[in-house]
This record gives C-alpha cells, sequence and structure tokens, in this order.
C-alpha cells in the first residue's frame, strides 16, 4: 500500500528498478559509433553520474590480471562543465543527462563537440537530444517509466545502455546472459532486501549516516551517501578503508553530534581490510558512536554492488518517512536551478 507521503510511488520505482537492465541492453543493442577506442569518458552530474562509478566498478572485475593479452578499458568520469585532458584522445564520450538539460553537461558536450570529439547522448529528451539531432550524433531516448521519475533511481538503464554500446563495438566481453541471470536473482531477494532497509531506517532516525567500504566498493559507500542526502533529506558523508584510519577516524574522538556509522563489509576483500573493519568497529564504539556491519552478499560483483544498493534505496526510503519527507523531489536542487537562471 503507497503511503500518503510517497506521492510520486517512488517505492514502485525502486521495486521496478532491477527491470532496467535487459531495458537499457535492449535499447542500446543496435547502436554503433565508428573510431578506434582505448579509454571512455562519461560526462554527468547527480544521479546521472553515479551510474559511471558503478559500472567501473564491474568493468575493472571483468578484467583479467593473469591474462597478458588483455588491456584493460580506461575508464574516465567528467563531473564539470570543461573535459579533462583524457577526453582527447582515443575516447569515446558518453553524454549523459536523464533531464537532457543539466547545464554543466551540456558544457562539456559543447567542448566535444568544438573539437570534433566522438560522442553518444544519454538522455530522456531535452537539450542534450537537440544536440544529438543537430550534430548527427547518436542518441539514445531513454524511458520516464513514472511521473516525477528520478535519474538517481535509473542506475540500470545507464549501465544497460552503456555496457551494450561497448559491446557492439567489441571493447569488452558480452556477459550479458550471466547479467540477467543474476538481476533474476536480485528481484527474487528485493523483499528481503526491503526489509533489511526498513530495519536500518529505524535505527537511524535522529543520527548522521557515515557510510565506510573497502577500496573497491567505495563507490557504493558514495551512493549510500547520496540516497539518504537526497532521498531521506539528511546530510550524509562516506570514505573507505583503509584510507580513513589514517585520518578520519581519529575526528571520532570528538564527534560533535549523534552519527550512525553503516560498514559496508566484503568477505572477499583483503584479509588486512576485514581485519580493519573489525578492530575499527570496536574502537569507534568505545568513543560511543554507533556501528552497523552491513555484509554485502552475492556471489559476483554485480549482486553485491546492486543488492547493496537496493538496501539503500529502502533504506532512504523509508528514513524519509520517519522524517515525515516525500522521498522524490529534490527542492533545493531546483531553487538553485531557478536562481542560477535568474
Amino acid at each position: 500500500m503507497k503511503n500518503k507521503l510517497d506521492t510520486y510511488n517512488f517505492r514502485q520505482m525502486i521495486i521496478d528498478s532491477p527491470n532496467q537492465f535487459r531495458a537499457g541492453f535492449d535499447i542500446a543493442k543496435d547502436v554503433h559509433i565508428p573510431g578506434f577506442f582505448k579509454s571512455i569518458m562519461i560526462s554527468g552530474m547527480g544521479g546521472s553520474a553515479l551510474p559511471g562509478n558503478i559500472f567501473r566498478i564491474y568493468l575493472n572485475d571483468l578484467f583479467h590480471k593473469d591474462t597478458p593479452d588483455e588491456q584493460p578499458l580506461a575508464i574516465y568520469q567528467n563531473r564539470s562543465y570543461n573535459l579533462p585532458p583524457e577526453a582527447f584522445k582515443d575516447c569515446l564520450n558518453f553524454i549523459c543527462s536523464y533531464s537532457g538539460n543539466t547545464e554543466e553537461t551540456i558544457a562539456s558536450f559543447e567542448e566535444a563537440l568544438k573539437h570534433n570529439l566522438p560522442c553518444i547522448g544519454l538522455s530522456s529528451g531535452g537539450k542534450v537530444e537537440e544536440m544529438c539531432l543537430a550534430n548527427d550524433i547518436p542518441h539514445i531516448k531513454l524511458p520516464i517509466p513514472f511521473p516525477g521519475f528520478q535519474p538517481r533511481v535509473g542506475t540500470g538503464y545507464f549501465f544497460g545502455v552503456m555496457f551494450q554500446v561497448l559491446v557492439n563495438l567489441g571493447l569488452i566481453r558480452d556477459t550479458t546472459e550471466e547479467l540477467l541471470l543474476e538481476v533474476e536473482k536480485m528481484k527474487q531477494s528485493v523483499p528481503d532486501l526491503e526489509e533489511q532497509g526498513k530495519i536500518l531506517s529505524k535505527k537511524l532516525v535522529g543520527k548522521t549516516p557515515v557510510v565506510y567500504a573497502t577500496p573497491q566498493y567505495k563507490s557504493v559507500a558514495m551512493v549510500w551517501k547520496i540516497k539518504f542526502n537526497e532521498n531521506a533529506k539528511t546530510p550524509a558523508f562516506w570514505n573507505f578503508f583503509p584510507e580513513l584510519n589514517h585520518n578520519e577516524m581519529v575526528g571520532w574522538t570528538l564527534p560533535q553530534g549523534k552519527f550512525m556509522i553503516l560498514m559496508l563489509r566484503d568477505s572477499d576483500t583483503h584479509p588486512r581490510i576485514l581485519k580493519r573493519f573489525e578492530i575499527t568497529a570496536e574502537l569507534l564504539r568505545s568513543k560511543g558512536t554507533d556501528v552497523e556491519m552491513i555484509d554485502m552478499v552475492g556471489a559476483s560483483v554485480f549482486e553485491k554492488i546492486f543488492g547493496t544498493i537496493l538496501i539503500a534505496d529502502f533504506a532512504s526510503y523509508y528514513l524519509a518517512l520517519e522524517y515525515g519527507q516525500n522521498p522524490t523531489p529534490v527542492d533545493m536542487v531546483e531553487e538553485l536551478k531557478a536562481l542560477l537562471v535568474a
């Protein structure tokens, strides 16, 4: 039953999100772009940038270190108005803006066009689509499955589209069938993941979430932080082991507020990092800070990434309801955009 605060049915957006992967593969199945590429640049902001972080984890996992002839695909990200130097040589530029009107991304796209860089646009419409059509650039139109649909719950579309494009170009191995099997498993897990998120949200009421992860999954910690910011309208922060043991950890001597540390633990990480998880949790608890250990469950990197993100989706959703907030709109973002135009 839909909560009266959830006027856009955000919960259903979360529940349906695993279906986005297959849709993304299908949308991009016939897309090709000529050229020789050693790298990709993903330009995007906010929820349209999140898939780039996650995509990078998955593609890095595909690389076999013990295969000398296999070259990893370099993956760069751009969250600004200007393209970084890596975008200019043997690089395919993905221009990602769900609305199609993100000003930083449009500025980067304009720079790419000025220098005749190979590009592909991903948006639901807007100026990105217009610029693609005007300049004969391939454009992939992303769906709007719900009124008020938010980019931060559209990661599967971006992931599926970018993956399929790279498969079409022969830049990565085609693991589509494996991914679709994992998606089906994930769909079966949604009720359990929702319950985990709901329980976690109760523990978080009145506390600021701080999310810690392993080096491999540090971007997942960042995604968790953003989910709390945008869905629950609350501050949240993130960091990763072992770096945080060399600086941030000391700050918990005098925390200056109520926090809860959420540690995303991966049993397959370096054993010394696992030991750091345990010892750091003990040290932080001794300083009076609450710590919740969250095990990343799954037989693959894909399962661990997206299963853990679904917990964050549900935890932040239910925390929004605890705070009397509608989880969908991001009013301050819209207010800022209006002021920038004025």
